[in-house]
């Protein structure tokens, strides 16, 4: 029996001169050494103890070592947990215990203070810093560059991710082979990489984003990365040239926008720009084609499921959507309390069937039966709408919708308003506790750098454009928004934060 994910991603391009370009050192990793690196690992994690279905959970700094330790569990069949690299050890304590990992990998610095937190969870604990060196390093460099592949098959589980978690503890996605893999394959496909495709990679590699799309995609095609340890605008800027391709956050290319020397002289060569993990602004999607004569590709996704959607490579990209559904994902949009599918053009909640959706959520049977549906269909958690052109639009969280003395207001409509005002360079629109009304609108609004926003003339332009029930009931001017490490704006922490707003 064979490993398609390894075979697919890994195996196919030992000949492909260039798989990296690591900023940081200046390393050149070809493909073979990549996979010789890989082998090296599984090597050491089979002396380790650590074997097929064991969860190996990593907390470290973005490297070719890094990604090549994920290699190393797909070879192995050991079930790869990556942990966002800001969490604290009493956080990283819950996702090894939650996850029963035998292993726990971290940056060297990190090692004393996460000790106590492998013992606790009978975890081994070994160190890999953002250079490649650490504990796992020596232990691979005395290891053979081999590794018998480990056989699995497409519904074996291949990745462990954690949700944010902002409303309860997180819940662990389980992510198969065939969910990682036909979604790469499908993207392969429909955003057009191949060999000689270069993508400048500046994301996380903890993420879905930054590893099973952009890095599973580039490895699936034989193509090159320019691996970028964080975003930076003059390293962007810098490298862009020898760069075809790039994945952000729109947080990315707001910033690179706000830089003169980004011109479309400097991205006249690139194939694709492409955006996701948070809502673009059409206003940004406007400066950017205006500037460089590239429309970024918005689409959709979530850990659960990768991708699901994508504004088309050929045709139109409409700002303000996510969208068509991929090829083999269906996509509905139902009436929560129901479940009944809602015509074109009306909101509800977002749906999705295909081979790209998880199993479940790891040792939550309950959970997972409230949103994974018997007929195969994941219940998102996102509002959205499918306009009269098929495009999906997103209108935002299902816990984010406010309902206020009885009314359902969906933020997304006040924050178009909102953003569309003079002085406002962004939005987010929460609801908080209100004595009469159970709770109400609050809007937070960012200036935009030429000045501050006339909250007087936004309060008249709401109030001309919105039923009275939507209109905020408080304006209140931030420096920026809360974001997590993908850009996307917190507003648990806006209801949190202002949770007293209008208490008596």
């Amino acid at each position: 029996m064979a490993n398609p994910l390894y075979d697919k991603l890994f195996g196919r391009h030992a000949g492909k001169e260039t798989a990296f370009l690591h900023l940081l050192t200046g390393e050149v990793v070809t493909h073979a050494e990549f996979v010789a690196m890989a082998a090296r690992f599984a090597n050491a994690f089979a002396a380790l103890g650590v074997k097929a279905g064991d969860r190996l959970a990593v907390q470290v700094e973005k490297s070719p070592q890094a990604l090549a330790a994920y290699a190393a569990c797909v070879q192995s069949g050991i079930i790869f947990l990556p942990l966002n690299t800001a969490y604290t050890a009493s956080e990283v304590a819950y996702f090894v215990e939650n996850s029963g990992a035998a292993l726990l990998i971290c940056d060297p610095e990190k090692r004393d203070g996460l000790m106590p937190v492998a013992r606790f969870a009978n975890a081994l604990l070994e160190t890999l810093g953002p250079d490649g060196a650490g504990s796992l390093d020596e232990r691979a460099r005395e290891q053979p560059d081999h590794f018998d592949t480990v056989p699995r098959a497409g519904d074996d589980l291949a990745a462990l991710l954690y949700t944010s978690g902002t409303t309860g503890r997180s819940k662990g996605a389980m992510l198969t082979q065939t969910n990682l893999l036909s979604n790469a394959q499908t993207l392969v496909d429909v955003w057009r990489f191949d060999k000689d495709d270069v993508l400048l990679h500046a994301l996380p590699i903890f993420h879905t984003h930054g590893l099973f799309v952009a890095t599973n995609i580039t490895l699936l095609a034989g193509g090159a990365m320019i691996f970028v340890p964080k975003f930076d605008v003059d390293v962007m800027i810098d490298q862009l040239p020898q760069a075809t391709s790039m994945m952000g956050v729109p947080t990315f290319y707001t910033r690179l926008l706000d830089d003169p020397r980004f011109t479309r002289a400097l991205v006249d060569h690139m194939r694709l720009f492409i955006s996701g993990s948070a809502p673009l602004l059409a206003e940004t999607h406007a400066q950017f084609e205006t500037r460089t004569g590239h429309r970024i590709l918005e689409r959709y996704g979530m850990t659960e499921t990768n991708m699901n959607t994508s504004n088309p490579y050929d045709g139109v990209r409409r700002a303000g959507t996510v969208g068509l559904p991929l090829p083999g994902v269906e996509l509905k949009i139902t009436e929560p309390s129901t479940g009944r599918i809602l015509p074109r053009g009306e909101i509800g909640q977002i749906e999705v069937r295909g081979p790209n959706v998880f199993k479940g959520y790891w040792h939550m049977p309950e959970k997972t039966r409230e949103e994974l549906r018997d007929d195969g269909f994941f219940i998102t958690g996102d509002l959205g709408l499918i306009d009269d052109m098929g495009y999906v639009q997103i209108v935002g969280r299902n816990k984010d919708l406010i309902i206020s003395g009885g009314y359902n207001i969906y933020p997304k409509e006040i924050e178009v308003l909102l953003d569309d005002q003079p002085g406002v360079l962004e939005s987010a629109v929460v609801g908080v506790p209100h004595p009469d009304f159970g709770e109400t609108v609050v809007g937070f609004v960012v200036a935009e750098k030429s000045g501050a926003p006339d909250l007087g003339q936004i309060t008249t332009a709401v109030g001309d454009k919105l039923a009275r029930f939507k209109h905020p009931r408080k304006l209140i001017v931030l420096d920026e928004l809360p974001r997590n490490t993908m850009g996307k704006v917190q507003k648990n922490l806006l209801r949190q934060d202002y949770a007293d707003l209008f208490s008596s």
